[in-house]
């Protein structure tokens, strides 16, 4: 979808009176000129009308109150739509009950809502059903049993001549509610349902509210696409008090998750701020065959054929979670079955992972497609990938009583190699050298087009082709980042030349260390340049020189200071890789570019006072800075940061951007409040992520950050639609994972949501080594975008999280993540783990509240024994053949806050805040224990 010129005349922000140009939360006042980019997003509207108050719901004819235990509300008494749906427990409201007279015109779906395509022939189109679409009174049905709560006869409702009656009741169900529609086929042939829905529709409103508002009213939902074991969760966006959860009633199968489109409305549906709706879709065969035949769907689309006289009945469940790290018990206690990946759902080539199946039905068949080898190991299947495996996987469980579960896998190839591919493919295709490019973009790693095979050299939107913003970063971050993991000489060098020639002098201009919106503008009567005709240069996005090389907006700082902080690290741990300058120097211009932008306050910088993508990287840089005996720079960038940390501490909703809402300030807001041990906003923080990154077993939705807008400013196919990790994913990870790090005792949950989010990076790197900005989820596409755009924001956090975790739970025993135990070699007091992370450098060993870290090398092996309290680590001098061989590397250890004891390496001597340890021949034994 591309954006037209038109400019709607209200504002779909949370504060009603801004307009479109001055869209941003006021809640906010540090940041200037917020949501700049709200112009092009609040254009993509699924309809071009707007509704405004029209009232075919009937609310004037009043509501009916409910209470059903642990949940309770009102009906609409004319539709006998939900009104409100509220827990007991806290009185939350999972549903915009305050916005419902603007939310009651034809087209607009409530929780009660019905949607079915038919057709009673094999070969006739299929007719489509909507029971919103042209709203009347229900009829009301009387003689109903003490369970039901309201029933009705949805026949007004609908279309004229419909071969199916469809019924509706409202239940009381074992201390919660449920929602079952009787469909019975009353013509005298047989009826095809070919796609039969229910409307999930919850308050994932941001429109016209406050930042408090919003943290206050406003809910998120997620699937899991999992037919008989399917479900939804609803999760409070404070991440705390309870959740909710929807399971099939009855047989029910949740075969696929369909965006509701519906009119724009008086909230822009859908925008920035409001996501939309979408449906349970029980059947999807009319779909598939029609708007979706392009694409490979999550599960085979089915139909139901109906005789004449046949009754079928499908239902939704609800169900209360006392809190989001418990609503896999709720899953469990309503009786659905429930798959558990340990690790996760992201398997590469080389490793395994353990699923866990808890269900009343003993399990009648595992088919892994072809792609895994299974196997039984205690209470779970082991999963091993096959050599020839690649790409998504499905996993069907049948159970003895007949219900199936499909668990969505990826398998990427092994670490090594997929980084290997992806510094290959990026330091080659899209390697632009032409000295003759007039915006001095050459030499420089560029944003390619995988659809097109080749370089973004021009796109309407400037800074795609511009070398800045994330967009036009994301593929030389990428390929930056995979030197710090896993330097290659003639890679490193392509990186350095970039450094010197293009980012000293076109990005950082006129010597200074502000960093340029874009290299690339829209000119064409002051460059030589051939602009191609068929791209649309009359938008916003289409900056000229002088906006281009605008220096105020923070985000763009962090990929430079990223890019020198690497090359540092490689020249401080390679001395034999000839570079074009000394260590310092890289160290000096990541710190300088740093605190041009944050230093005084931000003075220099709009957004510098909000949590930036990516800024964990400066934490690191400081790091360094210590290690390296640098005391006064670092205490001037501490100054720097403890200043937005303390701002941030006073804000009630601390994670502006410049989006009306996002997932993006989160990250840094974590690191430096927890760095600076501030008491309430970590907290605050992990519970905010955790309301919008699931666990579910789907390789696509678990560990996913909530994105559904960057497809407009970082990716090819631009629309509103929730993106399949995207870079928020492995960001946002990295909160977690620390905060489990912190505090692993009974805190599994933090560190299966973290370690899903830091591993996705992997899952979009194709066969060739290309990496895409995100996956498509609507069932119409289910596809990488061909854009590499903001890729490397993802992989910048994957490169900082990666770690093996040993860990020891209460019912799943010994498990890691990102190795695989060697169960041969290990005993109760022994574990012995074989890294298979993307970084191999990273070991955190639960029980001890240890993590360990190596400058240089890779972790070939880990042993960790119980009873000394030591860990013995396998130190190699390269993870590939091709890679850098290091000479020696530095060991550095950290306690987490309820860890004891102090630990050292045995027998090495002090460096930069660590162990040395000698790989001059190659590899080195390693033991650490308790000095």
């Amino acid at each position: 979808m591309k954006p037209n010129d038109s400019r709607p005349t209200k504002c779909f922000c949370p504060d009603a009176s801004l307009t479109n140009s001055d869209c941003r939360l006021s809640a906010y006042p540090n940041t200037v000129n917020m949501l700049w980019r709200v112009n092009l997003l609040t254009l993509i509207f699924t309809s071009g009308v707007s509704v405004y108050c029209q009232d075919d719901i009937d609310l004037k004819n009043g509501t009916t109150r409910f209470d059903a235990g642990s949940l309770k509300g009102e009906i609409v008494s004319s539709s006998q739509t939900l009104a409100s749906l509220i827990t007991s427990g806290t009185n939350f409201n999972f549903l915009p009950t305050d916005f419902l007279p603007r939310l009651s015109a034809n087209g607009i779906h409530h929780l009660g809502d019905i949607t079915l395509r038919y057709r009673t022939a094999e070969s006739a189109p299929w007719t489509s059903v909507d029971s919103a679409s042209a709203r009347k009174p229900v009829t009301w049905l009387n003689n109903i049993s003490a369970d039901v709560v309201a029933a009705s006869n949805l026949t007004p409702t609908l279309p004229n001549n419909l071969p199916v009656k469809i019924t509706r009741e409202w239940l009381r169900l074992s201390g919660g509610f449920a929602l079952r529609f009787n469909i019975t086929n009353n013509a005298k042939t047989t009826v095809e349902l070919g796609s039969l829905g229910i409307p999930i529709s919850i308050n994932n409103i941001f429109s016209q509210r406050t930042a408090e508002q919003t943290q206050d009213l406003c809910s998120l939902a997620d699937p899991y696409i999992g037919l008989d074991a399917g479900y939804v969760r609803v999760s409070h966006l404070r991440g705390t008090g309870n959740a909710l959860v929807i399971t099939p009633l009855g047989s029910t199968p949740f075969e696929a998750w369909r965006f509701l489109r519906e009119p724009a409305g008086q909230f822009g549906y859908p925008s920035q701020t409001f996501e939309g709706n979408y449906e349970w879709q029980v059947h999807s065969l009319a779909y598939a065959q029609n708007e979706w035949k392009s694409s490979v769907p999550w599960n085979p689309p089915t139909s139901r054929l109906l005789q004449p006289g046949d009754l079928y009945s499908i239902g939704l469940r609800f169900s209360v979670a006392s809190e989001i790290a418990k609503i896999e018990d709720a899953v469990v206690r309503s009786g659905t079955p429930l798959a558990v990946g340990i690790p996760g759902y992201v398997v590469p080539t080389d490793s395994s992972t353990k699923l866990y199946l808890n269900y009343s039905s003993p399990v009648k068949n595992v088919d892994a497609g072809g792609a895994f080898d299974v196997s039984k190991s205690g209470d779970a299947y082991r999963m091993t990938p096959k050599a020839s495996s690649w790409g998504r996987a499905r996993v069907t469980v049948t159970y003895q009583d007949g219900k199936i579960q499909p668990i969505h896998y990826f398998i990427p190839k092994a670490a090594p190699s997929a980084l290997a591919n992806l510094g290959r493919f990026f330091t080659t295709v899209a390697h632009f050298t032409n000295a003759a490019d007039p915006f001095g973009r050459a030499p420089s790693i560029m944003t390619y087009d995988r659809e097109e095979d080749k370089i973004v050299e021009q796109d309407g939107r400037v800074w795609f082709a511009g070398l800045s913003d994330e967009a036009g970063t994301g593929a030389y971050l990428a390929t930056a980042m995979k030197q710090f993991i896993q330097p290659v000489a003639g890679e490193v060098a392509i990186m350095d030349d970039f450094v010197h020639d293009t980012m000293v002098g076109t990005l950082q201009r006129d010597g200074s260390f502000g960093v340029v919106a874009s290299a690339f503008y829209y000119e064409p009567a002051s460059v030589s340049y051939k602009y191609n005709s068929s791209i649309n240069y009359s938008t916003w996005a289409a900056w000229d020189r002088a906006r281009a090389y605008t220096t105020r907006r923070a985000y763009n700082y962090i990929h430079p200071t990223a890019t020198y902080w690497m090359l540092y690290r490689v020249a401080r741990n390679f001395p034999d890789q000839r570079l074009r300058a000394d260590w310092s120097w890289y160290l000096g211009r990541a710190v300088n570019t740093t605190q041009y932008c944050l230093a005084n306050k931000a003075a220099n910088c709009d957004y510098g006072l909000v949590g930036l993508m990516g800024e964990w990287v400066i934490g690191e840089l400081l790091e360094d800075l210590k290690r390296e005996g640098k005391i006064a720079e670092a205490s001037a960038l501490e100054a720097s940061m403890r200043f937005r940390a303390e701002t941030w501490e006073k804000e009630a909703v601390p994670f502006g951007s410049e989006m009306a809402w996002d997932s993006t300030g989160q990250e840094g807001v974590y690191y430096w409040t927890k760095y600076f041990d501030l008491p309430n906003t970590p907290a605050k923080t992990t519970n905010s992520i955790l309301a919008y990154m699931p666990i579910v077993a789907h390789w696509g939705w678990n560990g996913n950050a909530r994105r559904y807008w960057d497809f407009i400013y970082g990716a090819k196919i631009q629309q509103i639609e929730r993106q399949l990790h995207h870079y928020g994913s492995a960001l946002n990870s990295l909160p977690m994972l620390h905060s489990y790090e912190q505090n692993p005792t009974d805190n599994l949950y933090a560190l299966r949501v973290g370690f899903a989010g830091n591993t996705a990076p992997l899952t979009n790197i194709d066969q060739g080594g290309f990496a895409s900005a995100a996956f498509h989820s609507y069932p119409e596409l289910l596809k990488w975008d061909p854009y590499s755009g903001d890729y490397g924001q993802g992989f910048l956090g994957m490169s900082l999280g990666q770690c093996l975790y040993i860990v020891r739970d209460k019912q799943f025993g010994d498990v890691a993540f990102g190795g695989d135990i060697d169960e041969a070699k290990s005993s109760a007091t022994t574990i012995v783990v074989v890294p298979k992370d993307a970084v191999r450098r990273r070991v955190f060993v639960a029980e001890l509240g240890l993590k360990i870290e190596i400058s240089a090398g890779v972790i070939n092996s880990v042993t960790y024994d119980r009873t000394a309290s030591s860990v013995s680590l396998t130190v190699g001098s390269a993870a590939t053949e091709e890679a850098l061989k290091a000479r020696s590397a530095i060991v550095w250890l950290k306690q987490s806050e309820s860890g004891g004891g102090k630990f050292a390496v045995a027998g090495a001597k002090t460096e930069r805040g660590g162990w040395a340890v000698d790989l001059a021949s190659g590899s080195a034994d390693v033991r650490i224990a308790k000095g």
